[in-house]
């Protein structure tokens, strides 16, 4: 927004965009070692206790001998993206500028590949710093269709892994996410719709609609992020990119009979395409 190349003074441009200077010159801080292992240890609880909100954790974490108050805590998680999940009261309410979508899943029986994909963003930790990844699920296999990294929970890199999906794969029928801010905004909600897919949207809080993404996180943070301190970004992609090949290829899926999510989706997948 503001050009500090551009002849006019950045003075100047702050005032035509009603801006404060200070958000001009503002550059962020790194975190400090101890504020990220408190994010890691609080991503960790998270995964255990989704139910637990910011007093919980900050009981939690003092029972460990961390001293840190609810406040804190509550900062820390919406750095994180994560929230206590649990059904809100208000549900009714809607973004003023975004809609949102009702959930299609119940009592839906989905037992082919593309008919239903789901989607979330989840939180990585590294040694020094964070990312973040979003990741496209075929609901029927559990394969993992696309996946992106990124540095901010932004919108752009959620559309860049749902657009290399369709294009690989086809749209599916429905495409089933919560209902954060980057999954009801237009540019993500007109993707879809320009591809002729139905969206689906859980209920704010319930992880139990999305209960398969929420699955796929513990898997790899337990089996592949919590065993690595990635130094770099590039160590980040290199880790994913390793897990979730051997999870959609040689993993085996109790909730599949044994088999990969690489062999439920190929093999029904071809199977329906044969019998059309």
């Amino acid at each position: 927004m503001i050009d500090r190349t551009h002849p006019l003074p950045v003075r100047r441009q702050c005032q035509l965009l009603k801006l404060a200077r200070s958000t001009a010159y503002y550059q962020s801080t790194p975190l400090s070692e101890p504020v990220l292992v408190l994010m890691r240890r609080i991503d960790e609880l998270h995964l255990a206790h989704p139910f637990a909100g910011a007093r919980m954790l900050r009981d939690l974490l003092r029972q460990e001998g961390h001293a840190i108050g609810r406040r804190h805590v509550a900062t820390l998680m919406r750095r994180m993206g994560i929230e206590a999940l649990y059904r809100k009261p208000h549900l009714s309410r809607r973004h003023p500028a975004h809609q949102v979508y009702p959930y299609l899943l119940r009592d839906l029986k989905i037992s082919r590949p593309n008919h239903v994909w789901a989607a979330d963003i989840t939180y990585i930790p590294m040694a020094r710093g964070f990312v973040y990844l979003f990741a496209v699920l075929d609901w029927a296999s559990r394969r993992v269709l696309a996946w992106r990294r990124s540095n901010t929970l932004t919108t752009d890199f959620c559309l860049d892994a749902v657009q290399d999906a369709v294009s690989r794969y086809g749209p599916p029928e429905i495409f089933n996410t919560d209902q954060g801010c980057q999954f009801t905004s237009q540019e993500f909600t007109g993707l879809l719709t320009h591809h002729g897919i139905q969206i689906s949207m859980d209920g704010k809080g319930c992880w139990r609609d999305n209960v398969f993404v929420e699955r796929l996180w513990k898997s790899i943070k337990y089996e592949e992020v919590y065993l690595h301190a990635y130094d770099t970004v590039e160590a980040v992609h290199q880790g994913l990119a390793r897990y979730l090949t051997f999870y959609n290829q040689t993993r085996p899926h109790q909730a599949l009979g044994g088999q990969t999510p690489d062999q439920m989706y190929y093999e029904n997948l071809t199977t329906r395409r044969a019998a059309a």
